[in-house]
């Protein structure tokens, strides 16, 4: 016959232990969350791997000093082909986006996020592809990178003045390579007075009609793009460029009326397809202008009261 009170003695002592693994299992259960708190999440966001707690994408990374080199070659490099749209301190300009807190910028360490947009462009958001090697867009890189997303940083101060150049340099510079379009006694007669601030006449001189700013419209008008379709049958259709793509390109005649036809993409009898875009020579231009040409025809056009 079994020993009811040694039966009732193993329960209470199996209830005891049990309450007793309870309340320690609920004791690690509390360190262990109090210990996850008290950690700083892992930054990365999207780079954490496995069962590691991450915390989103640090908005503003705090990097380490680039190497000077690299930051003037792509100080060089981003002045010439991107501030015009970027704007000098890459917070946006007339015709492009910020790249402060761009997700591409944000996530790029040496200029790998960055190349494939930079060598294949954005067409369908009017961004050309450059024809950078992979060491020039990590230069470009290291120049963005010098900027900061977050507070009142060194990329808000402006210098007193943008007249560094050769005024002489320049009007060599400029009677090379503008003076077949342009006159300082001509077209550009007064420039200086009409646009008073150094930088807005920079920026209108290197690519027109994209000095405005956001506060209001270019100081100079640029006629629109015009295009010409020659068709097989050997008419021509002229007009205003309303829209060019691989299949269809549309224009607006002088009397108002919108027309479309097949582009040579398609093939078959598809039309030929010219297009006249009064600022390509300032595009072609783009590529060619040094930091020290850009300057020096600054100070030169500054000249012109």
């Amino acid at each position: 016959m079994r020993d009811t009170r040694t039966d009732n003695v193993k329960r209470r002592a199996r209830g005891t232990c049990r309450e007793m693994l309870f309340s320690a299992g609920s004791a690690l259960f509390v360190v262990a969350t109090l210990t996850l708190q008290a950690q700083p999440p892992t930054q990365g966001g999207r780079g954490g791997r496995g069962g590691t707690i991450t915390s989103p994408r640090n908005a503003y990374p705090d990097r380490p000093p680039g190497d000077p080199a690299a930051i003037e070659r792509g100080k060089a490099l981003y002045g010439v082909n991107c501030q015009f749209c970027h704007g000098a301190d890459t917070r946006g300009g007339d015709g492009g986006p910020s790249l402060l807190r761009s997700s591409v910028v944000l996530d790029d360490q040496n200029g790998e996020l960055m190349a494939p947009v930079i060598q294949n462009g954005r067409p369908d958001r009017g961004m050309p592809k450059f024809a950078f090697t992979r060491d020039q867009v990590a230069d470009i890189a290291a120049f963005i990178h010098t900027f900061k997303a977050a507070g009142y940083d060194e990329s808000r101060v402006k210098p007193p003045s943008i007249i560094v150049g050769d005024a002489k340099a320049g009007e060599a510079f400029f009677n090379a390579k503008c003076a077949s379009c342009h006159s300082p006694t001509g077209d550009l007669r007064g420039l200086a007075s009409k646009i008073a601030d150094e930088r807005l006449l920079q920026q209108t001189w290197l690519m027109p009609g994209s000095g405005g700013g956001r506060g209001g419209p270019p100081p100079v008008t640029v006629p629109p793009t015009t295009v010409t379709v020659a068709l097989p049958s050997g008419e021509k259709v002229e007009g205003k460029l309303d829209r060019l793509d691989d299949f269809v390109v549309s224009l607006t005649t002088a009397d108002g009326t919108h027309r479309s036809f097949r582009t040579p993409m398609n093939g078959g009898d598809a039309p030929k397809v010219e297009v006249h875009d009064p600022l390509q020579p300032h595009k072609d231009l783009l590529r060619v202008y040094t930091d020290a040409d850009i300057h020096n025809v600054t100070a030169f056009l500054v000249t012109l009261k």
